[in-house]
């Protein structure tokens, strides 16, 4: 299945699998082999294409963890999923090389970088190597520090500036195809930064490359809704994500599998 990831005539929902004891959203709930496989048949079920497996929580101002631990989080999951499930994709959300590249190894599709290479260029390398799909990501800072004071001169010029010198970088490594845009919402940036960022999203397919957002559950969200707290986010998800597909995102990672896989249904009738 490498090499196919990015053929996609039509959008795809991409679930979120935290193997993680501290995500802001699900922390703790799937961090054993056991439930973590019987969420991934679950996503399967609901209309997931893709599954993103996390062994290090992004949210803001979360502690990192070794290459080690991270490994022992994620792979047990990883290798018993790939044999359990081969229909889908799977997908390893990592910044660390070692955790790569035995990610790839043991037969994962796609590396979500949500450094964009800014930590460790070789996986740009690594995945041309393996033939592997790459999510380059857009971020300002790290997540201990990146909603301190996010500052863009003029955010979509700056991610474009972005996008473009990591796409650089990652041509100088190999990689020049099978790679996928994220510009990073909630990552560094203000709630008006994402939503100018959402209403100029299809600025970024001038690049040549699909799309990808994940709003799901996010402050971002939250606030809009008048400080609305997690579990009353889902609504709100499925809306924002629907204008992400509208201007011409191909992917969208979300915890709640099933209302995306809807709202795709009904835009892929709408639109096919």
């Amino acid at each position: 299945m490498r090499g196919q990831t990015l053929f996609l005539s039509k959008p795809v929902v991409m679930g979120v699998l935290n193997v993680t004891p501290d995500s802001f959203s699900d922390g703790g709930k799937f961090n054993t082999i056991t439930v973590a496989v019987e969420r991934i048949e679950e996503m399967q079920e609901e209309g997931a294409t893709i599954i993103d497996i996390g062994g290090e929580s992004t949210r803001p101002g979360a502690p990192a963890v070794s290459a080690e631990e991270e490994i022992d989080r994620v792979l047990p999951v990883l290798e018993q999923a790939l044999g359990n499930f081969p229909n889908l994709f799977f997908s390893v959300d990592t910044t660390k090389f070692e955790v790569a590249r035995r990610a790839l190894e043991a037969g994962a599709h796609i590396i979500n970088d949500i450094s964009g290479l800014q930590k460790e260029p070789r996986l740009a390398g690594l995945c041309a190597d393996f033939n592997a799909g790459y999510i380059l990501m857009h971020s300002q800072g790290n997540p201990q520090t990146m909603q301190d004071n996010p500052t863009y001169n003029d955010v979509i010029a700056d991610i474009t500036t972005f996008f473009n010198d990591q796409l650089a970088v990652a041509a100088d490594h190999g990689l020049t195809e099978n790679i996928i845009l994220d510009p990073g919402f909630g990552f560094g940036k203000t709630l008006n930064h994402n939503l100018t960022i959402a209403t100029h999203l299809e600025k970024f397919l001038s690049l040549g490359f699909p799309i990808l957002t994940g709003a799901s559950r996010k402050s971002m969200i939250g606030t809009v809704l008048g400080n609305r707290n997690v579990e009353g986010r889902l609504f709100g998800t499925v809306a924002f994500h629907y204008d992400n597909l509208l201007k011409g995102a191909k992917i969208i990672r979300v915890h709640d599998v099933r209302a995306a896989a809807d709202s795709v249904s009904i835009y892929n009738a709408l639109h096919s």
